[in-house]
């Protein structure tokens, strides 16, 4: 099946919702402050611990929920399935002039998420100590973040993909010149960088498995051969 070829964008979009998912918040609070100063009215969508820290930060602000609460599905345990969800991926991937995900929104009751702020799991500092198991490797491979970077990417014709901290400053410096809006360009150098992030992410992943021997399993335990 052929994908969606695009014809009518718009050059310059207004950031109005912003989903922020973060392993590495260095800089978040001022991010997300300057966001909502910039855009007055901004909604925050955002999990666990970036929740907590947004909330911090932002106070009464502007507006902020969890995920669970915009999806209507709580996470499951150890926050193993957050974004994983339609509503999100909808708002990441719809088109502006795409009548067709333009009656999803209105269907689901979703709205179009116009960046998004996701650095992953650290699976390398984890497997740089000594003594790693495979199975603490395995724990600490993103999912969830992976999709929502390499969706809001692929969309860059609408979403800003934002996963480097050091980005922040220029993002609100182009913001505070934009009026709020980021413009096309900005947004393919946000997605190429996005898109650098999750190949190197997938090429260490199995750098490392390639490294451990054909047979792991003395690593578990088998049900039923306590």
């Amino acid at each position: 099946m052929a994908g969606n070829i695009v014809e009518r964008i718009d050059n310059r979009v207004r950031i109005r919702t912003v989903l922020m998912s973060t392993f590495d918040k260095t800089g978040i609070e001022e991010f997300a402050r300057g966001l909502a100063r910039i855009n007055p009215g901004m909604l925050f969508l955002s999990t666990g611990g970036t929740f907590g820290v947004l909330e911090k930060a932002l106070g009464g602000s502007a507006t902020l929920l969890q995920v669970s609460d915009y999806t209507g599905q709580p996470e499951t345990q150890g926050g193993l399935v957050k974004t994983l969800d339609f509503k999100i991926y909808l708002g990441l991937l719809t088109e502006t002039y795409n009548d067709a995900h333009q009656n999803d929104l209105t269907r689901t009751g979703a709205r179009q998420i116009d960046m998004a702020v996701v650095n992953l799991y650290p699976f390398e500092q984890v497997t740089a100590r000594d003594g790693v198991s495979v199975e603490e490797a395995r724990a600490n491979i993103d999912i969830g973040g992976p999709c929502m970077v390499r969706a809001s990417a692929k969309n860059f014709l609408r979403v800003a993909s934002v996963t480097d901290p050091a980005d922040y400053p220029a993002i609100l410096k182009e913001m505070e010149a934009g009026r709020g809006a980021l413009d096309l360009n900005f947004r393919l150098r946000l997605a190429k960088k996005a898109f650098a992030h999750t190949a190197a992410y997938d090429t260490r992943i199995a750098e490392f498995l390639a490294k451990q021997p054909d047979d792991v399993r003395g690593t578990y335990r088998f049900a039923g051969e306590e």
